[in-house]
């Protein structure tokens, strides 16, 4: 991990972002490329009319000035950090910013609190996930101290997975993090008996890994939906981050269902990871 790209609104949520990033890049001795998109409207840069030019400029300055007062934090004292601002604001070209940047993971803030899928769907972040060709790690809550002991990934056993699977397991290792393998298995007519859940946990990691080495690590756990059972899992384990596989063009709606209470999700600060399938 080099290149850790953070999108930046000026916000509480962005700086909880920059927070961890800032953790992140003192561990593995990373830059961090903190990107302000402006949404400056195409009349103000395409006239040549002095006066929208020196609206732009304005504008432009005004964005430095506020990253150089956001970014003068003393966590960041002493790690790599370069500001860029882009003159648009479309959150779903991000991908193309953090690859052409050559950045290994986003780090954004978000202020979702009604579970997983709220914290996804319909929201910016929604749109960086379904686009985004590297990990992107999503931070809730403030974390002083960011450390990943406990990990989850939570995905369908499925050969689809197996890439998300193995960007996951080497993510985890570069954190030193130990991580448990997480089937959810429904009710109805999704429900698979012991032999079923255990035939396909099975068949994946020897598709994946050649070997049935993580089977220690796989936990079978029953719930009502996916994401109950991902939650009720992660706090009754003492989870530190949730890691999940996401489509590109469907982004994690697909994957989720049902709802679980309001007061476990708002009061969960278990960050979610998530890695293109």
């Amino acid at each position: 991990m080099k290149k850790i790209l953070v999108p930046v609104d000026f916000s509480e949520y962005s700086e909880y972002a920059l927070k961890v990033a800032a953790n992140l890049a003192k561990q593995h001795n990373a830059e961090i490329i903190a990107l302000h998109m402006m949404g400056i409207s195409d009349a103000v840069l395409s006239k040549n009319q002095s006066k929208q030019m020196l609206e732009g400029i304005y504008f432009m300055k005004l964005a430095e000035k506020r990253f150089a007062e956001f970014l003068d934090k003393d966590y960041l004292k002493g790690i790599n950090v370069t500001d860029t601002v882009y003159n648009y604001k479309n959150f779903s070209e991000l991908n193309a910013v953090a690859l052409e940047n050559e950045a290994d993971i986003i780090i954004m803030g978000s202020h979702g609190s009604s579970g997983l899928s709220e914290v996804f769907v319909g929201s910016n972040t929604e749109k960086v996930v379904r686009n985004s060709d590297i990990p992107v790690l999503v931070v809730k809550h403030e974390m002083d101290e960011f450390k990943i002991n406990n990990a989850v990934l939570a995905c369908e056993f499925a050969s689809e997975n197996v890439k998300a699977y193995h960007k996951a397991m080497n993510f985890f290792k570069a954190l030193d993090a130990e991580v448990k393998l997480l089937y959810v298995n429904l009710p109805g007519q999704n429900y698979g008996s012991t032999n079923e859940m255990i035939e396909r946990v099975h068949k994946f990691l020897l598709e994946a890994d050649g070997n049935l080495n993580q089977v220690e690590n796989v936990v079978y756990y029953n719930d009502y939906s996916v994401e109950d059972g991902i939650f009720n899992y992660s706090n009754y384990a003492g989870i530190d981050m949730i890691a999940l596989p996401t489509h590109g063009r469907r982004g994690l709606s697909h994957f989720f269902s049902g709802s679980i209470s309001e007061d476990l999700v708002n009061h969960s600060k278990i960050p979610v990871v998530t890695f293109k399938i």
